[in-house]
Parts: C-alpha cells; sequence; structure tokens
C-alpha cells in the first residue's frame, strides 16, 4: 500500500511537470550550414529535410536531414544546382520535388530526392524560370506551380514532365503570395508583390476545367503574409506587408461557400515573413517573422473565438 501514494506523486509530477513545459520552446541541434530562403519538407519517415537556401546571398546546393529522435542534423546528397527561395513538395511516391528558384538568375531546373538514396536526380524543367513561387499539391497526385510569370504549370510525377497552357493564366503577376489547396480541390491563390504594390485580390484554380478565376478581394493588399485552411473550411490569411502601410497586424478569413473575406482578430505584434503552423486542437501558431527587426514573439489564434493570444517566445529572433 505504501506505493501507492509513491505512484501518485510520481505521475502528479510528470503532470505538472508537463504543463509547465507547455507552450514553450526548446532548443535542438544545430544545422550543419546556418541558411536562409531554404525549404524545410516532412518526409514519410518523420524526418525533416533542408534543402539549399543562401547567406550572404551566395546560394547552397547542400541538403541536411533532422531527426527527431535524436534531435540532430547530419548531411545527405546535395542538389545539383545550388538555389534559394525554390519550392517543395513531398510527392505521393514519397519523393521530394525541388523546383526554380534563384542563383543569380531566375531557375527552371528540378530536382527529385529519394529518401530511400539520399540523392538528387535531375526532372523535367520548369518552362518559365522562376522563384519565390507556390507549389501545391493537386488531389490528382499533379503539382501546379504559380507566380513570377503570368503563367502556372504543371508537373506530372508520372512522366515527370511539366505542362502550360493559355488556359493556365493569372489575372496578375505575382510573387510572394500564397496558395492554400481547398476541401473542394480548388486552390486558392492570395495577395502577393504585383507589378508595383502587394496586391488585394484572390484567384481560384480549378484543376477540373484547368482554369483560373477571379473571387472576393482582401481588405488590405499584402505580401509575405501567411494562408492557413482551418478545420471549419475557412482560410486565415495573416500578417504581411503592404505599402505604405508597411508591416501589418490584421488578418482576414475566406469562405469558400461564399467567395468572401471577413476581417478577423489581429495580431499583438505587426509582422511580415513568419510561419503559420496548425496545430492538433485546432489553433494556429504563428512564429516570428520581421518587422524591422528579427521577432522572437509567437501568438495564437482560436478560431472559435476569432482571437489571438500570446504564447512562449522563441529563443532567437528569426
Amino acid at each position: 500500500m505504501k506505493t501507492i501514494p509513491i505512484l501518485v506523486l510520481s505521475l502528479l509530477l510528470t503532470l505538472a511537470t508537463s504543463l509547465q513545459a507547455a507552450n514553450t520552446f526548446a532548443t535542438t541541434g544545430s544545422l550543419v550550414s546556418k541558411r536562409a530562403s531554404h525549404t524545410a519538407t516532412l518526409l514519410p519517415n518523420g524526418k525533416v529535410l533542408v534543402a539549399g537556401g543562401e547567406s550572404a546571398s551566395v546560394p547552397f546546393a547542400s541538403a541536411e536531414l533532422y531527426d527527431p529522435v535524436t534531435g540532430t542534423w547530419s548531411a545527405t546528397g546535395s542538389l545539383a544546382t545550388a538555389r534559394y527561395s525554390h519550392s517543395a513538395t513531398l510527392l505521393p511516391n514519397g519523393k521530394v520535388l525541388v523546383a526554380g528558384g534563384w542563383n543569380g538568375s531566375y531557375l527552371a531546373s528540378a530536382e527529385l530526392y529519394d529518401p530511400a538514396t539520399g540523392t538528387w536526380s535531375a526532372t523535367g524543367s520548369l518552362a518559365t524560370g522562376r522563384y519565390s513561387h507556390t507549389a501545391t499539391l493537386l488531389p490528382n497526385g499533379k503539382v501546379l506551380v504559380a507566380g513570377r510569370s503570368t503563367s502556372s504549370e504543371l508537373y506530372d510525377p508520372a512522366t515527370g514532365t511539366w505542362s502550360t497552357s493559355t488556359t493556365i493564366s493569372l489575372v496578375s503577376t505575382l510573387d510572394f503570395h500564397t496558395a492554400t489547396l481547398l476541401p473542394n480541390g480548388k486552390v486558392l491563390l492570395v495577395g502577393g508583390q504585383g507589378t508595383s504594390v502587394p496586391l488585394a485580390s484572390a484567384e481560384l484554380y480549378d484543376p477540373a476545367t484547368d482554369t483560373w478565376s477571379a473571387t472576393g478581394s482582401l481588405t488590405t493588399g499584402r505580401k509575405l503574409h501567411t494562408a492557413m485552411l482551418l478545420p471549419n473550411g475557412k482560410v486565415l490569411v495573416a500578417g504581411g506587408f503592404n505599402s505604405p502601410s508597411g508591416d501589418l497586424a490584421s488578418a482576414e478569413l475566406y469562405d469558400p461557400a461564399t467567395g468572401m473575406w471577413s476581417a478577423t482578430g489581429s495580431f499583438a505584434t505587426k509582422r511580415e515573413s513568419h510561419t503559420a503552423t496548425l496545430l492538433p486542437n485546432g489553433k494556429v501558431l504563428v512564429a516570428g517573422g520581421y518587422n524591422g527587426i528579427y521577432l522572437t514573439s509567437v501568438e495564437l489564434y482560436d478560431p472559435a473565438t476569432g482571437t489571438w493570444s500570446a504564447t512562449g517566445s522563441l529563443a532567437k529572433g528569426r
């Protein structure tokens, strides 16, 4: 019987430790090479592939793997072409498609990473070199690439080739936008940098007809924002940059059922170039970003209340 109180105490201590550790960040192993404007892709084996990027505007071809079990990074096969501001898409076959980017010029080349061998191989090239574009995996297994051109392109993993069409034509040339796959299979493109100013426009791509169409516009034009599909089917667009307003704290919700936007709660801290992650509890975690300084602050969005709350901060601004 004496062991029961000890067991209870042990469980309470474990629970208290877990609660204390909740909503906090902890440091983990460092990258082999410091880098920015890279991509990070969660692989089916649970590891994370970080590829390319730059430091002081010098592009990298190197790639690294993060192992959550050990909290360490290790080198893996390098890209054939150094690049940054590219896209990376996990394909249904488990390989990763890296496309486009920049290394002194717009890149059209694309490469495939095979986690089984840790090596890269060339695949079909884009028709148009582009960077700071978006890449969206469609329900049919193809990848839609859009941005930095009025055209968009489709990659077919079965043939390793890209296709373009006059029917796949954006209303505006843009980059630094977002692309979100909706539950109905369409892709929502939002905002981005137009010819000279951030855009408020939004467009829908329909894979069934291979066409684009305009949908409701944002209240505020923005680029370098985030877009997150919520469990209720709506899309949360938050933060970003608008000229002449500068960095933004505002957020908006897109309703696919009506094609309209509505205001929702604003950040406590204005930010651009941040990250947004949907948590298992349905809340959205926004971390870091920039507003004249690299931010350490982190905020949580609750779809049930439409409000943001502060949570544990990053150890380093990024």
